[in-house]
């Protein structure tokens, strides 16, 4: 109960608002919103999704400018029958089922795209929200959170009891939990491209995204006895870090352009995020007696506070805190990301695309090394169509399906994802000639994750978390031609 009563302090949540891989964003054009599949696109949004195929986009200067309002839940359902349970104590324990629900949301979120073509060659760049992007709040907190609160005091009291049996046994009913845990996650990017025609059917790009990552962890969960038993409290536990970090990436892509067929391959490669901390806040508050680690490793250095903790708690204990440790990096990497595109225009108001991406998570470094939990990358595959219903309106739809290549060992209450699958539909109005608008929204259908565990979170208790999520995004964009 120990290693759990620490893991609970030294971890809050990091979740993502995005369709696309475990870390990275592809969503940032309306027109993605509305059809899905845009590797073959030799417009505007190919400043991010075909470079090379403005080679045969609009010649001269053109602009877009997308806004989006995503709102998602990420729930978390706990089960746990017979908690605590002590027949040598008379105590038939105390069942846990409860759903924490998670509300993530984001504000209104913008993107950029700039472009000039002049015959052979072009130039593209491209402004966003590049991975995850989005807040977070447990206003009841994560099961780990009151699990561990709830199985310590009960640890602490059955020594005391046994010590002397004055000394009342304080269970689950005694007592209140009030508990939160919140947390933030942006990758900014901007991208630069360029782009060369080399033949009338082939053209090719080479650019680099500069990205940089800004999240926090925060959380507290505190118990106090109930009113008719005083409002002592019996446990707090603090936790606020910040980290920040930069990272860049290089980004090639080719386009085969002939009649109506366009196959199109773009590869971007890892982008190392190695975050440094800022902890505001890292202790632990137990039966009136305070253990503020922070202080101690503002005193003492990081290293001979984790070699305490390590002789009293473990290596693995020391393992985990190190990651919340004031100037301490962790790795928040981007994986590698190829996207492969097939689009073909059938007539010319009549226009299809099937896609395939491939993001490596397995070779992108997490905390605490958890892409090794990981069965393989990140599998996706979209298929998108649209139909120009004349000159000034074009209707659309699309589909993708994700596969993370999920575990039991990668999952967690702080983070947790779900295989999905996401549908897209909307349009786009020529206002006039250089001057288009898209509108578009896409949901996303996830497959719950159950994680059963005969010792759950390491207690000699039985339970079982399921995890579900629910994502909404609604958009619109201008787009014009100079």
């Amino acid at each position: 109960m120990k290693k759990l009563f620490l893991v609970a302090l030294a971890t809050v949540c990091m979740m993502a608002i995005h369709a696309g891989g475990l870390m990275t964003n592809t969503n940032y054009h309306i027109a993605f919103d509305r059809m899905m599949a845009r590797g073959a696109s030799t417009e505007i949004d190919a400043a991010y999704s075909n470079p090379a195929g403005l080679a045969w986009g609009y010649e001269g200067w053109q602009l877009s400018l997308n806004f989006q309002k995503p709102w998602q839940n990420r729930d978390i359902e706990t089960t746990i029958p017979n908690f605590l349970a002590n027949p040598a104590l008379g105590y038939n324990g105390y069942t846990i089922d409860k759903k924490f629900k998670g509300k993530a949301s984001a504000p209104i979120v913008p993107a950029l795209f700039a472009s000039y073509k002049k015959e052979r060659w072009a130039v593209s760049s491209m402004i966003g929200i590049v991975g995850s992007g989005g807040f977070v709040k447990y206003s009841d907190g994560i099961p780990m959170f009151n699990v561990m609160t709830m199985g310590k005091i009960f640890e602490k009291s059955v020594a005391a009891h046994l010590a002397n049996p004055a000394s009342p046994v304080i269970t689950p009913e005694m007592y209140n939990i009030a508990s939160e845990v919140k947390g933030k996650q942006y990758i900014y990017g901007g991208q630069v491209n360029f782009t060369y025609k080399f033949t009338d059917w082939l053209a090719a790009a080479v650019g680099v995204r500069a990205n940089y990552y800004d999240g926090y962890n925060r959380g507290y969960v505190t118990a106090t006895t109930v009113e008719q038993l005083g409002s002592q409290q019996l446990m707090h536990l603090q936790l606020d870090v910040t980290q920040r970090a930069w990272g860049f990436a290089p980004i090639i892509s080719i386009d085969f352009h002939k009649g109506p067929l366009t196959i199109a391959a773009r590869y971007e490669f890892r982008t190392k995020i190695n975050t440094k901390n800022t902890t505001d806040a890292l202790k632990v508050t137990m039966m009136g007696q305070q253990t503020d680690i922070k202080a101690m490793a503002d005193q003492f250095g990081n290293e001979m506070t984790l070699a305490g903790i390590a002789q009293s708690m473990g290596n693995e204990m020391a393992a985990k805190l190190k990651n919340y440790m004031p100037g301490e990096r962790v790795r928040y990497d981007m994986p590698a990301l190829l996207v492969a595109a097939v689009g073909y225009e059938f007539t010319p108001k009549l226009r299809a695309t099937l896609e395939y991406h491939f993001f490596d998570d397995k070779n992108a470094k997490m905390a605490d090394n958890r892409q090794k939990e990981l069965k393989h990358g990140t599998h996706e595959i979209l298929a998108g169509i649209e139909y120009d219903i004349n000159d000034k309106f074009t209707v659309s739809c699309g589909a993708q399906r994700t596969d993370y290549g999920l575990s039991d060992g990668y999952q967690q209450n702080t983070s947790f994802a779900c295989d999905s699958y996401s549908i897209g539909v909307g349009g786009a109005w020529n206002i006039t000639e250089k001057m288009r608008l898209n509108a578009g929204y896409f949901i996303t259908l996830y497959s719950d994750y159950t994680h059963n565990q005969p010792n759950y979170l390491g207690t000699p208790y039985a339970g079982k978390d399921v995890y579900s999520r629910t994502n909404n995004v609604i958009g619109v964009g201008l787009d014009y031609k100079f």
